[in-house]
Protein backbone atom coordinates (compact mmCIF):
# COMPACT_ATOMS: atom_id res chain seq x y z
CA UNK A 1 0.00 0.00 0.00
CA UNK A 2 2.73 2.33 0.95
CA UNK A 3 4.47 1.40 -2.45
CA UNK A 4 1.13 2.47 -4.85
CA UNK A 5 1.13 6.29 -2.61
CA UNK A 6 4.55 7.01 -3.91
CA UNK A 7 7.96 6.79 -3.61
CA UNK A 8 8.34 9.07 -0.97
CA UNK A 9 6.02 6.86 1.55
CA UNK A 10 7.56 3.50 0.42
CA UNK A 11 11.07 4.83 1.34
CA UNK A 12 9.34 6.47 4.67
CA UNK A 13 7.60 3.26 5.71
CA UNK A 14 11.06 1.27 5.06
CA UNK A 15 12.79 3.98 7.34
CA UNK A 16 10.21 3.55 10.38
CA UNK A 17 10.50 -0.34 9.95
CA UNK A 18 14.84 0.18 10.06
CA UNK A 19 14.47 2.55 13.23
CA UNK A 20 11.93 0.41 15.26
CA UNK A 21 13.69 -3.17 14.47
CA UNK A 22 17.17 -1.12 15.78
CA UNK A 23 15.25 0.13 18.64
CA UNK A 24 14.12 -3.50 19.71
CA UNK A 25 17.47 -4.80 19.10
CA UNK A 26 18.48 -2.40 21.71
CA UNK A 27 16.39 -4.26 24.26
CA UNK A 28 18.31 -5.58 27.19
CA UNK A 29 17.40 -9.05 26.72
CA UNK A 30 20.29 -11.85 26.20
CA UNK A 31 19.70 -12.53 23.24
CA UNK A 32 19.36 -8.88 21.42
CA UNK A 33 22.32 -7.12 21.01
CA UNK A 34 21.16 -5.07 24.29
CA UNK A 35 21.92 -7.93 26.51
CA UNK A 36 25.50 -7.88 25.01
CA UNK A 37 25.39 -4.21 25.84
CA UNK A 38 24.44 -5.13 29.26
CA UNK A 39 26.63 -8.14 29.42
CA UNK A 40 29.64 -5.72 28.57
CA UNK A 41 28.28 -2.69 31.02
CA UNK A 42 28.08 -5.21 33.75
CA UNK A 43 31.59 -6.23 33.60
CA UNK A 44 33.18 -2.78 33.14
CA UNK A 45 31.41 -1.83 36.47
CA UNK A 46 32.63 -5.04 38.14
CA UNK A 47 35.73 -5.29 36.36
CA UNK A 48 35.74 -8.84 36.16
CA UNK A 49 33.60 -11.09 33.65
CA UNK A 50 29.99 -12.01 34.21
CA UNK A 51 30.10 -16.18 34.92
CA UNK A 52 29.26 -18.37 32.33
CA UNK A 53 26.55 -19.64 34.40
CA UNK A 54 25.11 -16.30 34.63
CA UNK A 55 24.99 -15.54 31.12
CA UNK A 56 23.02 -18.59 29.95
CA UNK A 57 20.54 -18.42 32.79
CA UNK A 58 19.73 -15.04 31.28
CA UNK A 59 19.90 -16.18 28.17
CA UNK A 60 17.47 -19.00 28.98
CA UNK A 61 15.10 -16.41 30.31
CA UNK A 62 15.38 -13.77 27.43
CA UNK A 63 14.79 -17.14 25.01
CA UNK A 64 11.53 -17.84 27.56
CA UNK A 65 10.21 -13.83 27.57
CA UNK A 66 11.22 -13.83 23.48
CA UNK A 67 9.19 -17.16 22.92
CA UNK A 68 6.23 -16.12 25.50
CA UNK A 69 6.11 -12.46 23.11
CA UNK A 70 5.74 -14.65 20.18
CA UNK A 71 3.21 -16.59 21.19
CA UNK A 72 1.05 -13.60 22.30
CA UNK A 73 1.73 -12.13 18.77
CA UNK A 74 0.94 -15.42 17.00
CA UNK A 75 -2.09 -16.05 18.90
CA UNK A 76 -3.51 -12.16 18.64
CA UNK A 77 -3.33 -12.51 14.63
CA UNK A 78 -5.21 -15.48 14.49
CA UNK A 79 -7.64 -14.20 16.55
CA UNK A 80 -8.22 -11.13 14.32
CA UNK A 81 -8.17 -13.47 11.53
CA UNK A 82 -10.72 -15.98 12.69
CA UNK A 83 -12.59 -12.94 13.61
CA UNK A 84 -12.24 -11.30 10.02
CA UNK A 85 -13.13 -14.93 8.97
CA UNK A 86 -16.43 -16.13 10.77
CA UNK A 87 -18.00 -12.32 10.60
CA UNK A 88 -18.53 -12.95 6.99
Amino acid sequence: AAAEMGLFKYLEFLAIISINLGIINLVPLPVFDGGHLMFCAIEAIKRKPVSMRVREAAMMVGLVLLAMLFVLVFSNDISRLSDGFFSR
